[in-house]
């Protein structure tokens, strides 16, 4: 096994980051409430719901409802793969440094209450909206598809990830008004310990990238435009799949540039929350830049400009 130099201090400022913002799910997230169905889960930056005008406002207020809820199954999935990989990278550290050893066990369990946090948020809202919703991905079968590509490739789709939950955040406190303050503490809280997550991220990256060969690092660039183009395919499935349940149980009537519409509107927005938002980071984009090769870095943008546009 390979060894190589860590950043003790970073490590140990995100175990003391831990400790200091750490929170509890009933006491501090939920605390005894349900969601009012009179209000939007998701703000507008990150629903897009604007955008589609042809739906009056109580229509808008239930689609961004429906976005809610795949936004809280979404991140239990991808908290499945990285709470994995994060225990596969304290490999590197058990003989060596313990700082870090701690952080990243902290980080997976951290990972672990994410995923029952929105365990608990898909079921309160299942509580209140009409049979019929279908969530399409499995955790279990993506988290397996994942973590059978390089560890490079995961380590950089996990940064990407955890960065852009901060770009949620900061669209939650947005002056918009009356959203959910349900879902606006579940965003508050999991952004709290997310921005320690992205540093131990952007830590073990670095670490892999000194660890794989040229032709190593090469082939990883291939399996994470291959992992964004397989969370498109995702979105897009989740897309169709929300705007058939939201068609069906509304009381309006839709004609097909109407469900065209919304089905694509859907998929920008999902686009948006799970990829763009991400990529348009500056500091996931000065990560990947220095640790590419400028052809490299030019073949992974080539293949995001679809999803940009």
């Amino acid at each position: 096994m390979t060894f190589t130099t860590v950043n003790t201090e970073r490590y140990a400022h995100c175990i003391a980051m831990s400790r200091r913002v750490s929170w509890d799910i009933d006491r501090d997230v939920i605390r005894g409430r349900r969601f009012d169905f009179t209000q939007p889960f998701l703000p507008d930056g990150l629903s897009r719901i604007s955008r589609m005008d042809f739906l009056p406002p109580a229509e808008q207020v239930r689609l961004s409802q429906v976005q809610g809820r795949t936004y809280a199954n979404m991140f239990a999935l991808v908290e499945r793969f990285i709470g994995i990989q994060m225990l596969v990278c304290t490999r590197y550290h058990w003989f060596g440094d313990q700082v870090a050893l701690e952080a990243l066990v902290r980080f997976t369990d951290e990972e672990l209450k994410h995923q029952e946090l929105f365990r608990r948020i898909e079921r309160l809202a299942a509580a209140g909206m009409p049979a019929g919703y279908e969530f399409v991905p499995t955790a279990n079968e993506v988290a397996s598809q994942v973590l059978d590509t390089s560890t490079w490739a995961v380590l950089a789709l996990t940064c990407h990830i955890e960065l852009f939950t901060q770009v949620h955040y900061r669209q939650s406190i947005e002056p918009t008004g009356g959203l959910s303050e349900l879902f606006q503490d579940v965003l508050l809280h999991h952004w709290k310990e997310e921005s320690q997550h992205a540093i131990l991220d952007e830590l073990e990256w670095e670490l892999e990238n000194a660890r794989v060969t040229p032709q190593q690092r090469d082939a990883a660039v291939d399996d994470l435009i291959a992992l964004v183009g397989a969370i498109d395919g995702i979105l897009q499935q989740q897309a169709a799949a929300d705007a058939h349940y939201f068609i069906k149980t509304s009381s309006q009537a839709f004609n097909p540039a109407q469900m065209d519409r919304l089905n694509a509107g859907l998929l920008d927005a999902y686009r948006w929350q799970y990829i763009v938002s991400g990529v348009q980071v500056p500091r996931f984009r000065q990560s990947l830049i220095a640790m590419t090769t400028a052809e490299q870095f030019q073949r992974i943008q080539r293949a995001l400009e679809p999803l940009l546009s």
